[in-house]
């Protein structure tokens, strides 16, 4: 590490009311790696909003180079060498990986009457090696997984010369490989000077890559340490003010003669599920372990019937079922809620009561309207049950945190009465205050009958919610553990076990 480059100085900012910032300190060095951390609504985006200029501090003082910076938007702290990567994903799905990549700084011939898509693959895919990624180019982003759309973002936050890079969430959709990747191409670019704050809810990758970290919340600035003398212990008070981790699930207490109420047997669908069988038992917390590419959401959606089958049978309470649309599985009372909630969950312009009664619209109408003091009824009912935090009903639910969204999808799906909930990935780019809730919600569930599968990238999350593992690997099950037998070392083994086979 360097000298300082960044110094935010008593950064305020309100929103109609609320006070998202309140006099935050921060600072960065040359070279650094630094953590930034703490709950959802803790301030961590709105303060590198206001570093970026996507929001206008209304007090405080920046310092970039001891230089004075008050950034007018992301073009401009951009071409002063700040760059974001967000959360949420801003790709144009329908251009190519190269376009997106250099989008706005397009290579052209014959005095820019066209686009030179050969020197552009061709610059995409140096950038590419450099970075040791295995992309092409050419290919639509619309077609590339979330884990590959993520790594070209990534990459074209790289393209630019920065000098402060921020990264939010940037491995929620990586696989362990691509996580290690990643952490390389930091270390790399960290020995060139560059300087990154890395926003992340996974506290073993805070403590793996950063240097320093720096906790917030409630919109203030709680403290910053050194990671190497800080515990992720430590951390979390300092975040939440209580232990949230819990120790992994001991045994199931689901009995082995408990109902099958979803059997899959020799399920083939696409390239990603092939013979694919299990049961799932009535109250039980069904864990799907495995790495990107192995299969697990692709089975889901397959039995969801998001994506056609081409062979294999589903029985749902002993009866066999085709499931050919997502219509289908529901009216089998089967639950999907997917990895990428604002994108397949949610209908992010709607109000609260909207989302949570979408896909039961049927059960509140009467002669062809919608009975509204019904809908507000139930609506305000699961708010209550599910402890959802909102100004109101009528809040729009982009404006809800990411956990206070999925708990939205929850109540769809219980307003609809289903029996078996599909849950993927459901604490990505969820706080861990907010994670415990889900939790505990879960468990809450499947005490009450209903029949989770929970497909999980945090093998500490598989461990502590499971009763039963599958582990998944090429499109195979390649493993099956009773959460008492179960260990990370274990599944790990299952999780690259076809990997080895192949070698």
């Amino acid at each position: 590490m360097g000298k300082e480059i960044l110094s935010m100085k008593s950064i305020d900012k309100r929103f109609s009311g609320v006070h998202a910032l309140k006099s935050v300190d921060f600072s960065l060095q040359r070279g650094e790696i630094h953590g930034l951390v703490g709950e959802n609504g803790a301030g961590k985006s709105t303060l590198m909003n206001v570093l970026t200029g996507i929001h206008q501090k209304d007090s405080g003082e920046i310092h970039y180079y001891n230089q004075l910076l008050n950034p007018r938007g992301p073009k401009h702290a951009m071409g002063l060498g700040v760059g974001i990567i967000h959360q949420e994903l801003n790709m144009m799905y329908h251009l190519t990986v190269a376009q997106n990549v250099f989008i706005g700084r397009e290579f052209t011939r014959y005095n820019g009457l066209f686009l030179d898509e050969k020197k552009l693959n061709r610059k995409t895919e140096e950038l590419f090696k450099r970075l040791n990624m295995d992309i092409d180019p050419a290919e639509t982003m619309g077609r590339l997984t979330v884990g590959k759309q993520q790594m070209v973002e990534i990459a074209r936050a790289v393209s630019h010369d920065l000098h402060i890079l921020i990264l939010d969430e940037p491995t929620a959709a990586l696989s362990n490989a691509e996580i290690r990747e990643l952490f390389k191409i930091m270390r790399d670019l960290a020995k060139q000077g560059v300087a990154m704050i890395y926003i992340s809810h996974r506290m073993d990758e805070i403590g793996k890559i950063t240097d320093r970290v720096t906790v917030m919340r409630d919109g203030e600035h709680v403290g910053t340490r050194k990671t190497a003398d800080t515990t992720t212990s430590q951390i979390i008070n300092m975040m939440v003010g209580r232990v949230i981790y819990e120790e992994p699930k001991a045994a199931s207490t689901v009995p082995a003669d408990a109902e099958v109420v979803l059997e899959v047997d020799r399920l083939n669908a696409g390239k990603l599920v092939k013979d694919v069988s299990f049961k799932l038992r009535r109250g039980e917390i069904l864990g799907f372990a495995g790495l990107m590419g192995a299969g697990r959401t692709e089975t889901a959606r397959a039995i969801f019937g998001a994506d056609p089958v081409q062979s294999g049978t589903v029985k749902v309470f002993g009866a066999p079922v085709r499931i050919r649309s997502p219509q289908d599985a529901v009216s089998f009372k089967i639950g999907y809620l997917s990895e990428d909630r604002k994108r397949y969950g949610l209908a992010l312009n709607l109000t609260v009561k909207e989302n949570a009664v979408l896909a039961s619209y049927e059960n509140f109408e009467k002669t062809l309207m919608i009975q509204a003091k019904k809908v507000e009824k139930t609506a305000d009912e699961y708010v209550k049950k599910l402890k959802i935090k909102t100004p109101s009903l009528d809040q729009i639910i982009r404006n809800l945190s990411g956990g206070n969204q999925q708990k939205v999808v929850i109540a769809k799906w219980l307003i609809r009465n289903s029996e078996i909930l599909i849950f993927d990935e459901p604490t990505r780019g969820i706080d861990v205050g907010a994670k415990s809730e889900i939790y505990t919600m879960m468990n809450e569930l499947a005490e009450a009958g209903k029949s989770i599968i929970m497909i999980s990238s945090e093998l500490p999350e598989v461990l502590r919610m499971s009763d039963r593992i599958i582990v998944m690997c090429e499109g195979r099950i390649t493993g099956e553990l009773d959460i008492a037998e179960a260990s990370q070392e274990l599944i790990m083994e299952y999780a690259t076990k076809r990997n080895q086979e192949q070698i």
